[in-house]
Order: structure tokens, then sequence, then C-alpha cells
């Protein structure tokens, strides 16, 4: 199994496991402080990415811009899948929240279109998921929440709408949250982030 370095924050017993995702060139504390503001009883466990793309930290390798190594996203998605199943299993428990960002949130995305009972909600922050993923039942009741930009350069639109509709389509509660600017994190995205996990 992938032993993935990661920052880890103990939270207090029975909480929720918060897993977060950077993006290309973060690291695993660009979203750890973050998960602790949004859920400061939480337990959480932020992986660092395990590729390097002209020394910048990925989860998986990609050919060009939006164009993914699809061999080798199937097995960092299999090892990803491992490690979290590993800290569920160590922490214990119930509600298991994922928060990714751009590569972040396409690794966390994989792991639910793969092994879909591992995480049941999932913020997914400029997601880009570039091909059309088979039906995937095991999503039915998960919740979603799928933040984006109308001018984002390096998600479509069109693509985040595509994935958004798969999503419902798999049953899954899937909630988006736009804003006009480009692919950075906007104030409006962290409020709906903060409404979506008070809403479970």
């Amino acid at each position: 199994m992938t032993e993935y370095h990661f920052a880890e924050t103990k939270g207090v017993p029975g909480a929720p496991l918060i897993f977060t995702f950077h993006g290309t060139g973060g690291d695993e504390t660009q979203f750890h402080g973050l998960a602790r503001q949004l859920m400061p009883d939480a337990h959480v466990i932020s992986p660092r990415g395990d590729v390097s793309e002209h020394g910048h930290l990925r989860f998986f390798r990609r050919k060009a811009e939006g164009v993914y190594d699809m061999d080798d996203l199937a097995a960092r998605t299999g090892a990803m899948a491992d490690f979290l199943r590993a800290r569920i299993a160590e922490t214990g428990a119930r509600r298991v929240i994922g928060l990714g960002y751009s590569n972040g949130a396409n690794i966390l995305a994989s792991v639910m279109l793969s092994v879909p009972g591992l995480v049941r909600e999932a913020v997914l922050m400029h997601p880009l998921i570039p091909w059309t993923p088979d039906a995937q039942p095991g999503l039915a009741g998960a919740r979603v929440l799928i933040t984006a930009s109308q001018r984002d350069p390096i998600c479509p639109a069109a693509m985040t709408e595509a994935l958004a509709k798969y999503l419902t389509a798999q049953g899954v509660d899937t909630q988006t949250q736009w804003h006009p600017g480009g692919h950075e994190i906007d104030r409006s995205e962290l409020t709906a982030v903060t409404r979506f996990l008070a809403d479970a």
C-alpha cells in the first residue's frame, strides 16, 4: 500500500473525519487548517500528493493540461482508496467527508467513482473530470457540493455542469456554487462549504 506523507489533527471521540486534498503545487497544509476552522472538533487528515510535475506536487500524472494519464490515475486512485480505508478504520469515524481543490478534487472524485462507499460527503472545488464516467449506483444517497467559476481557464464550466448532471443521475444530492471569476477560490465558495457541512 502506498504510504502517503500526511498531516493529521486528532478530533474528539465520535467526531467526523475530514480528508483534505490540495491542488497542484500545494501540499498537505493547504486546506488542513481550513478543515479545522470549518469543523473544530473533527479529525482531519491531509495527504500529500506523491507525483511531482516540474516540482509541483500532484496526486496523479497528466500528459497535458486537461489530458490525464488514465492508467496512472487508476493506479493512484486505488492507492488513495487503500489509504483512506486504513485511516477510516483507525479513527472509527462514521461520518467521513472529503474536501479537495482542483487536482485534489479530481483524485477525490475518482475515488468516489471507484469505491463509492468510502466517502459519502464531498466538497469538490473546481474539479475537472474530462471523461464520461460509467454509471455508479453505489453513489446513490451521497452528498456532493461542487464549487466552480464561470471563467475558469482550467476547468471549463460545461465540464463542471456535465459532472453535476452525472452525479445527480446517480442519485447524489448534488449542489453547485458558482462565482464569476477564474480558478481561484472565492469567499462565496467557503460560505457554501460552511452551509453544506452544517446542513447534513
